[in-house]
């Protein structure tokens, strides 16, 4: 089997019968040890777009991020491009669509939304998303099987992240001022999960470097528009360590490391199950705010990320046998 045919076989996250238990065991095992990786350093990317919030205009950071992220894929992702290049160019059109949900509009809205809106609430609105990716799944046709014990681990989770929200006070869920920076996270939340829902769909003939590469330049070419009456209106920023440090922690680390590894998880596990994984996204940015800013993390906190850790352990679960 080739290694096309043995990730086309365990994408769907339910692994099938032509693949070894050892092998789906394996595969499932490395594709969460991505989504993981991938959840950690975006949540990262939060408290680095809050911190640009006052030196740098939303649509220049996001050019900028992936102008960096382009150079740090280059190298190793243009030969597989340029092999590629017919393959390419017959999909132009699904590539758009990814390029500008997944790069030029997603980033972008994060952006916005840190000029109002604390890094941690942006982090817990996110963390919603793997809902909207089942339902983009389901209702796009071809989407994954869920099943009991996922179903309940994503309730689970989805209840740790809306107490989480609520502060502990469920009636608080009713009365979130969602205004300004919030609406703009609920639209990169549906930006992000429409594109993970497409990366599903990748043919499976095109790389994951190859596709990585061309989504990170047709998204850079359709911000280049917004980026450049941005400068007309805005003006530019001065490159300093407090603008520089975090532009190429989000261009090589949130967009180059991050997106690939998200990609790779999404072809081996499935966007649903890589999804469950995200949940810990809150739990994530609870623990770098505690750890590099000492803020405080209560009860109510430590009660939520345990109804999200064990969620997503039901929800993620590693299948013992082919075919669980």
């Amino acid at each position: 089997m080739t290694v096309l045919e043995n990730e086309a076989a365990v994408r769907t996250g339910s692994e099938t019968r032509s693949v070894r238990p050892g092998a789906a065991r394996r595969a499932t095992l490395t594709g969460l040890a991505l989504a993981l990786t991938a959840t950690v350093v975006w949540s990262g990317s939060f408290v680095t777009s809050r911190a640009l919030h006052d030196s740098v205009p939303p649509v220049q950071a996001a050019f900028w991020r992936w102008v960096i992220a382009l150079l740090a894929v280059a190298p190793v992702t243009l030969p597989q491009v340029w092999r590629q290049r017919a393959l390419l160019r017959r999909h132009w059109r699904f590539l758009t669509l990814a390029s500008l949900l997944g790069v030029t509009v997603y980033n972008t809205l994060v952006n916005q939304a840190g000029l109002t809106t604390p890094a941690g609430t942006m982090g817990m609105i996110m963390a919603a998303s793997p809902t909207l990716m089942v339902l983009f799944g389901r209702f796009g046709g071809g989407g994954e099987r869920i099943g009991v014990r996922r179903g309940v681990g994503m309730l689970v989770a989805t209840a740790g992240v809306l107490t989480l929200l609520g502060k502990g006070d469920p009636t608080a869920l009713f009365r979130l001022d969602l205004s300004g920076g919030g609406l703009w996270m609920l639209a990169a939340m549906a930006c992000f999960a429409g594109y993970s829902a497409l990366v599903r769909r990748k043919p499976a003939e095109i790389t994951g470097p190859a596709f990585l590469f061309v989504t990170f330049a047709l998204g850079t070419l359709l911000l280049a528009p917004a980026y450049a009456v941005s400068l007309a209106v805005q003006g530019g920023f001065t490159p300093a360590v407090g603008t520089v440090g975090p532009l190429l922690y989000v261009g090589i680390f949130s967009s180059a490391v991050a997106f690939f590894t998200w990609n790779k998880a999404i072809a081996l596990v499935g966007a649903a199950r890589a999804g469950a994984v995200y949940y810990l996204q809150p739990v994530c940015v609870a623990l770098l705010s505690l750890l590099l800013l000492g803020e405080h993390t209560g009860p109510v906190q430590i009660l939520c990320m345990v109804l999200i850790l064990g969620g997503v352990v039901l929800a993620a679960g590693v299948p013992r046998r082919a075919g669980r």
